[in-house]
């Protein structure tokens, strides 16, 4: 097999071999790439290669962006004042980088006022276009009327 790793010469050895300057360097004998052609082994220490692998790992989670999605709830007979009053609170939803996502709940025979629904969400939407970018324009799932609005990105 080929042995590779820090402080060993590079070279075509024997597995017993392999094994033995491993146990004189105190470290472990780590099989890289088996379907290679001698296969590939490495000296390395393999608990603290897999507490860096761990680290690593860790750093990149946390510096990966999670996208927070807020819910705003309307009926289809919302009047102007709650809209404005909604309409602050996605605003500064999306201030702070997280996307809305508005529904209007139809209950019972309110489902006749769809075009209602849509206007609603609609009008929303536009009030909100200088701080966000509407991702899904109002779709009806069942009883709710569903529309996505994301953060413009900053500059």
């Amino acid at each position: 097999m080929r042995l590779v790793g820090e402080g060993v010469e590079p070279g075509v050895f024997p597995l017993s071999k392999a094994q033995s300057i491993a146990s004189q360097m105190g470290l472990d004998l780590v099989e890289i790439s088996p379907k290679a052609s001698p296969p590939v082994c490495k000296i390395i220490d393999y608990k603290k290669f897999l507490y860096d692998q761990k680290k690593r790992q860790k750093i990149i989670k946390a510096n990966a962006s999670k996208t927070v999605v807020k819910e705003i709830r309307f009926g289809p007979n919302t009047e102007e004042h709650d809209l404005n009053f909604k309409t602050k609170h996605a605003l500064k939803f999306l201030e702070e980088g997280a996307k809305v996502k508005a529904f209007v709940f139809f209950r019972g025979r309110s489902i006749v006022f769809k075009e209602k629904g849509e206007i609603l969400l609609l009008k929303f939407a536009q009030a909100l276009e200088e701080h966000g970018v509407v991702e899904q324009m109002p779709k009806l799932e069942g009883k709710r009327m569903t529309m996505f609005i994301a953060p413009k990105k900053k500059k």
